[in-house]
């Protein structure tokens, strides 16, 4: 059967439909990429108790050994994953087949009189909790590259469209205008600050056993600094921050805090999308036609706004299951359950349906063209938004109930140029006022937009 042919088989789209698109995840969030990352931490845990001195039935490892155990940990192959299920199938559960089956790469070798110490006073959540972090530092990095790629195309958009004036709708109806530029360019700034605290976050672990008090090793080894051993393979060989408190398992906080964040961003890209989409639909803002594209199949004039749409399904899916384990997985009966085990495994998924949105709001954004003449239009429609300057210059200049005689004027009133001309020429309002105000037009009247458009 061909590839294509598997994918039609697929139950999730994020494996059929998708998965050319999601390639990069693959290899991380996979039941490979968590086989390959537990393979990890079982070597660095094996390295590390060779390396303290105090463990004497583990010695130092010769330059080649280590060599040899750096290359058996970067080069899992698919065969090897598929050795380590065929294991499982006994053994019925995950990390243990990871165990026996680094404990075969080792017989044969001069490494096998030190195959006791593989996986030595370990727990399985000590190794699966740095196998998740490890997972999701290398899946956030390729979603946060897919970000900064989106947040620069809003960029460009904003500042190329700085100037470009548009009538704002605050609660739907006409409001002071603004610029198409600056509304992009507050989705950037949102997404921009949240972005940084991504990357602030660093994935917290443990390697204290099996309810995290280092019970077994100190059993074996009462003069060895465990915390500090710990502590050198988790901030050290990967980069993450220790977690000295847990029970049997890491409790999770950072996962939250990191899913929590994730969400936020999607909360606003999701927005974003909304906004176009209603933009598009008002004709403020057109898409190119792409060549052999159908945008309906029955009405050959439509060019519909499907990138967003795609955009905002997805982000609703992706946050459903972000916001479900932000909750779930810090909650845990006393030392430990089982139930964030099956429930972290869709964290793949979540990802999946992000990068999803990402790569579609990106193409998106790419096929938009500004309708400068609608934006004209609709602009020369409303001078009743002027009401607000006219009213505030009233009040510098002392005049009695300036709002109240702007308020009778124009709500729910049609009011064109020449109504407000007459109105400003009949106030008593310094020379310069009522030249700036008669000389007004709600294109022009747009504030600082332009120069926020371009911070």
């Amino acid at each position: 059967m061909s590839a294509l042919a598997d994918n039609l088989m697929n139950i999730s789209p994020l494996d059929g439909r998708y998965a050319a698109q999601l390639q990069p995840l693959r290899d991380i969030f996979s039941e490979y990429g968590l086989i390959r990352r537990r393979l990890l931490v079982e070597i660095a845990w094996l390295r590390a108790l060779c390396a303290e001195p105090g463990i004497v039935e583990c010695p130092a490892l010769a330059p080649d050994e280590a060599a040899w155990l750096d290359k058996l940990a970067e080069s899992l192959s698919i065969e090897d994953a598929l050795r380590v299920k065929a294991i499982e199938a006994t053994t019925n559960h995950d990390v243990k087949a990871v165990e026996y089956a680094l404990k075969e790469k080792l017989a044969g070798t001069p490494l096998a009189g030190r195959s006791e110490f593989v996986h030595f006073a370990c727990t399985s959540e000590d190794v699966n909790n740095v196998a998740h972090s490890l997972m999701l530092r290398d899946g956030l990095g390729v979603l946060r590259k897919v970000q900064r790629e989106l947040l620069a195309d809003l960029t460009a958009l904003a500042r190329a469209n700085a100037d470009a004036a548009m009538l704002a709708r605050t609660h739907g109806q006409p409001a002071s205008p603004t610029t198409l530029g600056k509304e992009f360019a507050v989705f950037a700034h949102r997404l921009e600050r949240i972005g940084g605290q991504l990357d602030a976050i660093v994935m917290p672990a443990k390697l204290n056993g099996a309810v995290g008090n280092y019970n077994a090793h100190v059993a074996a080894y009462p003069n060895v600094d465990w915390p500090a051993l710990a502590r050198r393979v988790i901030e050290q060989d990967f980069g993450l921050r220790q977690n000295p408190l847990t029970t049997q398992i890491e409790s999770h906080d950072g996962m939250a805090e990191l899913f929590d964040a994730l969400c936020r961003w999607n909360d606003v890209l999701l927005s974003l999308d909304r906004d176009i989409w209603t933009y598009i639909s008002m004709g403020y803002l057109g898409q190119k036609a792409v060549k052999g594209e159908v945008g309906s199949s029955t009405m050959p004039h439509k060019i519909n706004p499907i990138d967003f749409e795609n955009s905002e399904g997805n982000l609703g899916v992706a946050n459903a299951l972000l916001g479900h384990l932000a909750r779930k997985l810090p909650v845990s009966r006393l030392q430990r359950d089982l139930t964030d085990s099956t429930v972290i495994r869709n964290v793949g998924v979540a990802c999946g349906h992000s990068l999803l949105a990402y790569v579609s709001t990106r193409k998106g954004l790419g096929k938009l063209k500004v309708n400068h003449a609608r934006l004209a239009a609709d602009l020369d429609q409303a001078w009743e938004v002027l009401a607000e300057p006219i009213q505030t210059v009233m009040r510098k200049a002392g005049m009695a109930n300036p709002y109240e005689r702007l308020k009778e004027l124009t709500r729910g009133q049609a009011v064109d140029r020449d109504t407000l001309r007459r109105l400003i020429e009949s106030l008593d309002l310094p020379a310069d006022d009522k030249a700036r105000l008669l000389a007004l037009t709600p294109a022009g009247y747009t504030g600082l937009a332009g120069r926020l458009a371009r911070l």
